[in-house]
């Protein structure tokens, strides 16, 4: 795969089956279109967005007359619409600002609640005592329908009562909702609670010994969905005295139930979760950046909840299907009732296209939706063409196979090249009406779960791993006093730099050259049409903030580098070079120049110029940005062009990298020793087994009677995430935005540590007096399960990761845990294979780590870093090469 390939995928995400600027970016004119800007006489594109954000930019960095700065009225408004930490800490963790149970932190600005639940939770503190509770009337639902079969014990008016649930696997707080009509000993379960209500009650009844009695006030039209419901609090008993503190405890929890009954009021609880978590990304999202949407985008984002049940249900789950067409005669859902007349609600309020006459549809949209027939349908279709086409066409199509590339393949030079009129009224016939997602939701709710998730890599099918416990995330403090868009210009341009990642992703895919290079030739327009003034603006003079990484310009560069890629791969190495020289010139301060720097260097030598080379090496090594294995090939560069007569004068750098790395040799049986292939031998138990796994047989025997695993980076990323934890986790603002992260955003940047500096020294004073191992178990103990980055669950055990740490010693633990926090993304990588250690005594150990290489392999620039750092660090490090056993002569 092509270096950068990787990224692209990952930054695109799902691909969108929509983009609103693929003419324009695919247009036949070769030279985008300049102006020049008023202010600063730069070249800029000449799309409105462009121009606006970056008139944004010089003018709010331009000094007025009496030499202060002009600052733009949009972001002081923007700014001024957060709290100030004093009132951050007035927040509990109870604070769920949209009744969902995914809300595992809290966001702080005054936007997180919404209005009607504040002035009800006003209201509570107001009335609520301990006293006067009883009698209180809650409105609600049943829900969990599906899981039980008493129908007939459900009718207006039917008596229910309530009671907790406290040994459910899915939920400790579950309250069951049984028939009080039933007439026997046992009562018949009905449903459940909500989660979101249960969480309160449930502490309620079982704490505060309350109870809830109440009936069924209507009857939903499908058996399985929510069932309302009105419960009465019928009595409160007090075995004594209360403490002041339960008092408190008390009043909180009914304080959020009240919340939570006030919230669901104007959306009730369905069986579809999906369509809860679907709104509820739209409502923070408009709620969170109202500024980056047009009136009429939030106008029609807003009118989704006016849509029946129905309807809402059914452009959910198209939505997250692949599409893009779909037959109305297939579609099916057990809780979608009447689809024509969903269809119908939507197709009238924009959210879907419906065609039913071959008349409206355009050329690419038959070639979609030949995809939607059947086998046997293109079969028939292609029987059909061969009454009514000349023979000669029919010859040319009659080889069409059984399978359907093969009949696609036959159909579509027939619709193409115009040789038959009727393919159309054939494809509809069989089709009938087709919908699909109208362009403007689709180009809305994908920028609605962009700016909700701020990744391409999760989307709604997060909130389902969520709901099935197959993910768990931390919990953390959202203080939020910036927008990471400051104006819809800046998203529309960030939205237009990943359209162009995606058709280049899709290019690379298609084998379309022009394409790519098209890619390639729009990536660099944009950058270097982009004033220096954008570009710092996204980075300070010393750190590159995590914000940089949200900028149209961060994408192209992603592009750019891609683009690199593909032109070495072509021995194009002059228009390679032409855009590394555009990378270094326009990204000042980005972690990537390192590599930059290595590949220009390597292409001017490549293309025959070695002096030129060797002066881009060296100034590499004086750009602060250029670090650990990038830092590490550009000094061995040096080394070995800098020879008599281009340098006479020998590195002060050269002792320390030509360091002696202490290295083993091990002998074994191969199976395979074939170039490009995995080295194979026979492991000293006669199994078949990896270079890494006979080294590890090796140490465990005569090597020295070692214990250890191969884990490369995996066990120092866990180790690191666990002593860590609360580190990584800690109040900073703004770098928790969404619920579902995994670490913070600014956890690959010199951020990290500078913004904590003064909490992680103090934390690494503790692991370096020995406290790593209670650190370590505390935090497994405290967070076995939940995802971050980096800490692989599964992989190590407790034991293996305690004698890790034990045997390491605090000293070297906590500077490796210092570098990597200093530098996350340049040391993440290209640690050694094998981590070994045998104790001495019951409390005391030693380590070593051993980066294996098999035949024909040698260590990589980033390994190289990695072991002579640990030597600094005071590591055991060696070598272990493995080759094969001599044949007898």
């Amino acid at each position: 795969m092509l270096k950068g390939r990787e990224s692209v995928v990952r930054l695109v995400g799902k691909r969108r089956r929509f983009l609103p600027n693929r003419e324009t970016l695919l247009s036949a004119s070769d030279d985008l279109e300049l102006v020049t800007c008023p202010v600063c006489a730069l070249k800029i594109s000449a799309q409105n967005h462009a121009i606006n954000s970056h008139l944004d930019t010089c003018l709010s960095e331009s000094e007025t007359p009496t030499g202060t700065k002009r600052k733009l009225s949009q972001r002081t408004l923007l700014d001024s619409n957060f709290l100030s930490k004093v009132h951050q800490s007035q927040l509990t963790n109870n604070d769920d600002f949209c009744g969902s149970r995914h809300s595992n932190y809290h966001v702080i600005n005054n936007n997180a609640v919404v209005p009607k639940a504040k002035a009800a939770i006003a209201a509570a503190d107001v009335d609520v005592t301990m006293e006067n509770v009883s009698g209180v009337t809650l409105q609600t639902f049943i829900v969990g329908r599906r899981f039980f079969s008493h129908e007939n014990e459900l009718h207006v008016g039917a008596n229910i009562s309530l009671l907790p649930d406290p040994h459910n696997v899915k939920d400790p707080n579950a309250i069951k909702v049984l028939s009080a009509d039933s007439g026997s000993c046992k009562c018949k379960v009905l449903g459940f609670l909500p989660r979101e209500l249960a969480q309160y009650l449930s502490p309620l009844m079982e704490k505060y010994c309350l109870s809830f009695e109440g009936y069924v006030t209507s009857l939903p039209k499908n058996p399985f969905d929510f069932v309302p419901i009105q419960i009465v609090c019928h009595k409160m008993i007090l075995h004594g005295e209360k403490e002041y503190e339960d008092v408190e405890a008390f009043k909180c929890l009914w304080k959020y139930a009240i919340h939570v009954v006030e919230s669901t009021k104007n959306r009730p609880p369905g069986i579809t979760k999906y369509l809860q978590n679907f709104c509820l990304v739209i409502y923070e999202v408009l709620r969170s950046n109202p500024h980056l949407f047009t009136d009429d985008e939030k106008k029609f984002m807003e009118s989704f909840t006016s849509l029946s049940n129905d309807s809402q249900r059914l452009f959910v789950r198209l939505y997250t299907r692949k599409g893009p067409w779909f037959r109305i005669s297939t579609i099916s859902y057990s809780e979608v009732l009447d689809p024509q007349e969903a269809v119908k609600g939507l197709s009238a309020m924009g959210f879907l296209c419906l065609f039913e006459d071959k008349d409206k549809l355009h050329d690419n949209d038959i070639k979609e939706i030949l995809n939607l027939l059947t086998v046997s349908e293109l079969h028939d279709i292609l029987c059909k063409l061969k009454k009514v086409l000349p023979s000669n066409v029919c010859c040319q199509n009659s080889n069409h196979g059984r399978r359907k590339s093969d009949l696609l393949e036959s159909l579509l030079p027939l619709f193409v090249g115009g040789l038959c009129p009727h393919l159309t009224s054939l494809v509809l016939d069989k089709t009938g009406a087709c919908i699909r997602i109208s362009s403007k939701a689709e180009s809305l709710i994908w920028r609605a779960e962009r700016l909700f998730f701020l990744n391409g890599e999760q989307n709604l099918s997060t909130f389902l791993l969520v709901d099935l416990g197959i993910v768990k995330y931390p919990t953390y403090d959202c203080i939020i006093s910036e927008q990471i868009f400051p104006g819809q210009d800046d998203l529309l341009a960030y939205e237009e730099a990943i359209e162009v990642a995606q058709l280049m992703d899709e290019a690379l895919d298609g084998n379309a050259v022009e394409l790519v290079l098209r890619c390639i030739k729009i990536s660099d327009s944009r950058i270097s049409s982009s004033s220096m003034k954008t570009m710092e603006s996204t980075t300070s003079e010393l750190v590159a903030t995590f914000y940089s990484s949200f900028s149209a310009s961060w994408v192209y560069s992603k592009v750019v580098l891609l683009g690199v890629s593909f032109l070495e791969r072509e021995r194009r190495y002059n228009d390679a070079i032409n855009l590394l020289k555009r990378l270094l010139n326009c990204f000042t301060c980005d972690g990537r120049r390192g590599y930059w720097t290595l590949r220009l260097s390597i292409n001017l030598e490549h293309t025959g110029y070695p002096n030129e080379s060797l002066t881009v090496a060296e100034d590499g090594l004086q750009d602060p940005w250029v670090r650990a294995g990038s830092r590490m090939a550009l000094q061995r560069r040096i080394l070995r062009l800098g020879k008599p007569p281009r340098r006479w004068k020998t590195p002060s750098f050269s002792a320390s990298i030509k360091r002696k790395i202490t290295e083993v040799h091990v002998q074994g049986r191969p199976l395979n020793c074939e170039m490009g292939m995995k080295n194979r031998f026979y492991g000293e138990d006669g199994e078949q087994c990896g270079v890494e796994q006979l080294a590890l047989q090796y140490y465990a025997g005569e090597g020295g009677g070692w214990q250890g695993v191969h884990t490369e980076s995996g066990i120092w990323l866990t180790i690191f995430g666990l002593l860590m934890w609360d580190i990584i986790f800690s109040n900073v603002p703004n770098v928790f935005r969404t619920r579902f992260q995994t670490a913070p955003l600014d956890m690959e940047t010199d951020s990290f540590y500078l913004v904590r500096k003064s909490c992680i020294e103090s934390h690494l004073q503790k692991i370096h007096d020995g406290m790593g191992e209670e650190i370590l178990i505390t935090s497994w103990e405290s967070h076995v399960g939940t995802a971050c980055r980096g800490v692989n669950w599964d992989w190590h055990s407790l034991t293996e990761l305690r004698a890790a740490v034990t045997c390491i010693g605090g000293p070297c633990l906590a500077s490796l845990c210092r570098h990597l926090a200093q530098d996350y993304r340049s040391w993440s990588s290209g640690m050694p294979d094998l981590l070994l250690w045998r104790f001495h005594g019951e409390y005391r150990g030693e380590a070593k780590l051993v980066e294996v290489k098999g035949p024909r392999d040698r260590l990589s620039e980033q390994q190289r870093a990695w072991l002579l750092l640990l030597m600094d660090c005071g590591f055991n490090t060696e070598v272990c090469k493995v080759s094969p056993v001599p044949m007898p002569a």
